[in-house]
């Protein structure tokens, strides 16, 4: 939540100088600059999976290599991607379409940040490294303290210094720097959990990691392509519509951030049920999840059209920026219910031995699911056609997800024996 949070209050306080075209700039230069953080998850995934199997197999030393060969890995990963966002950055803006004022604003804020895009590869490696060793709490704080220093420091350099649209770019750099700094106190000085860097065994190491990273990174960058698709799209209606959906493209994961989070608090759960051979288990644990995504995006969808009007007041939208937050707020933030429904789905489908079809369901969506709506949409009804088709989209997929998920684990209910209710001594 604090990730998402930083996002959109570096676009609040662009939202008070009152500018559209600053407001549409981060909404490009985000949907480059978010291909390029989701990139840098993969190597976060190796390094959790390897370190923690390796701990848990009781081989510290070889735990200590793979956060040695994970961390360079994700500097080098890191460094080969601002290289390419920084040479290629007015190429992919004007792919999807950014022109004048707000394409040349949105190249000056990629410029200015992508340093930190080496910084976050490395961070968020140290923060999964971290969990992988069992201290959650430390990663958490690494995270948490990323975003705290980037939203201090976002008014103080747009508004005191005048940086505009390069305060949070600034800023971000700064957060990542503080953050980088916290996470290798924890692993080098907290858990001495390094080895030093001998290339033979870096080398052998990186074949285990780019086995695991790679179908990682395919799946992330699912999400970021699909921002970007739809930002194509409804940017050919022009900077006041992009600006109001850069607005709800940053507010809807902090409205819903409980319920996209409780795919990451369920996967343990299922997981060890399912080692357990506790399958009934793992389907009320799906049930549940579910009930609880459902009540809250149902409750949260209410209160946004309730006050849909004031929300972008907040954010000073007016004329077609402000249709837009209301159109979402008021009609299609209910779709969030089938997103949140993959997104557990999909964290079933990882722990139940299913990662592939986890992986389809993405591409799935955005090739199926997105692409062709969308544009269907727009020919039929504009901008809002495009945002209609999306949540169809959405609705679609979720749906299929729950019922494949509900289909495999009655299918492993139907083999176990164990009661629906266990005593305590059991």
């Amino acid at each position: 939540m604090s990730l998402f949070l930083v996002d959109l209050a570096g676009l609040y306080f662009l939202a008070v100088l009152k500018n559209t075209a600053i407001t549409a700039a981060m909404g490009y230069a985000s949907s480059i600059i978010l291909i390029a953080v989701t990139a840098g998850l993969g190597g976060g995934v190796a390094a959790s999976a390897l370190v923690s199997s390796s701990i848990g197999a009781g081989d510290t030393d070889k735990a200590r290599d793979y956060v040695t060969s994970n961390l360079l890995f994700s500097l080098m990963q890191g460094i080969i991607i601002a290289i390419v966002i920084t040479l290629f950055s007015d190429n992919l803006l004007l792919l999807i379409n950014a022109e004048g004022e707000a394409r040349y604003l949105a190249r000056l804020y990629i410029l200015t940040v992508s340093p930190s895009i080496i910084l976050a590869g490395c961070t968020l490696c140290l923060a999964a490294i971290l969990q992988g060793l069992g201290d959650p709490l430390r990663a958490m704080y690494v995270i948490v303290t990323f975003s705290l220093v980037t939203i201090i420091l976002d008014p103080l350099l747009i508004f005191n210094l005048n940086l505009g649209i390069q305060g949070p770019a600034i800023a971000s750099v700064m957060g990542y720097f503080v953050a980088l700094c916290l996470g290798l106190h924890g692993v080098f000085k907290v858990h001495s959990a390094i080895n030093p860097i001998r290339l033979s065994k870096v080398w052998h190491d990186f074949r285990y990691i780019w086995i695991i990273a790679y179908p990682a990174i395919l799946s992330q960058l699912t999400v970021p392509l699909e921002n970007l698709f739809i930002t194509n799209v409804i940017s050919r209606f022009g900077d006041a519509i992009f600006a109001g959906y850069a607005v709800i493209s940053r507010l809807m994961p902090v409205a819903f951030a409980i319920a996209f989070a409780m795919s990451n608090a369920v996967a343990p759960i299922i997981g060890q049920n399912f080692g357990a051979g506790l399958y009934k288990r793992v389907r009320r644990t799906l049930t549940q999840s579910l009930l609880i995504s459902i009540g809250y995006t149902f409750g949260t969808s209410f209160i946004l059209s309730a006050l849909s009007k004031q929300v972008a007041r907040v954010f000073n939208a007016v004329g077609n920026t402000e249709d837009v937050i209301v159109f979402f707020c008021s009609y299609l933030s209910i779709s969030y219910v089938f997103v949140a429904a993959l997104r557990i789905a999909q964290a079933a489908f990882n722990n139940l031995g299913y990662p592939k079809l986890s992986a389809a369901l993405s591409w799935g969506r955005i090739t199926v699911g997105t692409i062709p709506l969308a544009y269907l949409g727009a020919i039929l009804d504009g901008w809002k056609g495009v945002l209609t088709g999306n949540a169809i989209g959405a609705a679609v997929f979720g749906i299929i997800a729950v019922l494949l998920s509900y289909g495999i684990t009655n299918h492993q209910s139907l083999k176990s024996k164990e009661p629906l209710v266990r005593s305590p001594t059991q």
